[in-house]
C-alpha cells in the first residue's frame, strides 16, 4: 500500500473501519434470517445507508427512482457509487466477475444480490443474460455502469452496448432510468482514476477529513422498446446523462484523458491537460 496519512487520518481510518465492521456484524444475522424465511430482506439497503454515512457521504436525491421493473444506467466515479445508489433505491448491481472473489467486498456484493458477469467468457453470454433476467424478476431493479470503468466526474466515456445485452430485446414491462451522479467539489478527490490501487483509494477515502455531498439525479425513465436494439438504448441513456452532467457542471464535458494519462497525477488532484503552444 502506497497511501499515506497523518495521525488524525489514521484515527479516522481506524474508527470508520471499526464502525463498518460492527455494522456488518449487526446486519448479517438478520439478513440471513430474512433470507432463510424466504422474505425480502431490507438489511442490505439499511447497511448501504449506514455505510455511506460512515464513509462521509451525505446523500441527496433529485427525482424519483422507479421502484420495480427498472434497469438503472449510471455514470461511474468510485466504488462509493454502489452504496450511494443502493442506499437511495435498494437496487442490485451488475459487476465484473473478478469482484466476486475480492475479500469482504465480494461477500458484501453477494449479500446485495450482485450479478457477476465475465467479459472474457464469450461462450457464456447467453447464460449471463439469463441470470440478469432472473435477477430482474427477483429483485425488480438492477443498476449497471456502462462506461465499463471509472472516470473523473468531468467526463463521460462512450457506453458499451454489450453491457446492455439483457435489454435486447427488453424483458416485458422493463423501463430504463438514467442516473447522473454528482460528487460536487469532492469529485476530483474521491474519483478512482489513474493506476491507483483499490486498497489505496479506499484508504484515502476512509482517512479523509469531514463529509462531502453526493447528489443522485434520477432522470426521466424511458421505454427501451422505443429505441430498438442495445446500441440505440445505450446511446439514448448516455445522451440523457451527458445533458444532465453538463447542466450540473454548467460547462461542457471534457474528453477523459484515460487512466494511463492520469498515472502520474497525485490522487485527488485535478488533471490539467497540457496547453498547446502556437
Amino acid at each position: 500500500m502506497t497511501a499515506k496519512a497523518d495521525a488524525a487520518g489514521w484515527a479516522r481510518l481506524i474508527l470508520r473501519a471499526a464502525l463498518l465492521a460492527g455494522l456488518i456484524l449487526a446486519c448479517v444475522g438478520p439478513h440471513l434470517l430474512w433470507r432463510g424465511l424466504r422474505l425480502s430482506s431490507p438489511w442490505p439497503r439499511w447497511f448501504m445507508i449506514a455505510a455511506t454515512r460512515i464513509c462521509g457521504v451525505r446523500r441527496r436525491t433529485v427525482g424519483a427512482p422507479l421502484r420495480r421493473d427498472v434497469f438503472f444506467v449510471a455514470n461511474h466515479l468510485s466504488w462509493l457509487d454502489i452504496p450511494v445508489i443502493a442506499s437511495a433505491n435498494g437496487t442490485a448491481f451488475i459487476a465484473k466477475a473478478e469482484l466476486a472473489n475480492a475479500p469482504v467486498v465480494g461477500w458484501l456484493a453477494k449479500m446485495n444480490r450482485t450479478v457477476f458477469v465475465s467479459r472474457a467468457d464469450r461462450m457464456g453470454v447467453a447464460d449471463q443474460i439469463g441470470q440478469l433476467r432472473e435477477a430482474l424478476a427477483e429483485v425488480w431493479a438492477i443498476t449497471i455502469f456502462p462506461e465499463g470503468t471509472t472516470t473523473d466526474g468531468l467526463s463521460l466515456l462512450p457506453f458499451k452496448p454489450s453491457l446492455l445485452a439483457v435489454l435486447d430485446p427488453p424483458p416485458p414491462g422493463i423501463m430504463v432510468q438514467p442516473v447522473a451522479l454528482d460528487y460536487g467539489a469532492a469529485a476530483q478527490e474521491i474519483a478512482w482514476v489513474g493506476v491507483e490501487e483499490g486498497q489505496d483509494n479506499g484508504f484515502r477515502v476512509l482517512s479523509r477529513r469531514g463529509s462531502f455531498p453526493v447528489t443522485v439525479h434520477f432522470l426521466e425513465p424511458f421505454n427501451p422498446l422505443d429505441y430498438p436494439g442495445r446500441k440505440a438504448i445505450s446511446a439514448e441513456a448516455r445522451r440523457r446523462i451527458a445533458e444532465a452532467m453538463e447542466r450540473i457542471l454548467d460547462k461542457p464535458l471534457r474528453p477523459f484523458p484515460g487512466h494511463d494519462a492520469l498515472a502520474t497525477v497525485p490522487p485527488g488532484v485535478a488533471y490539467e491537460p497540457p496547453v498547446a503552444i502556437e
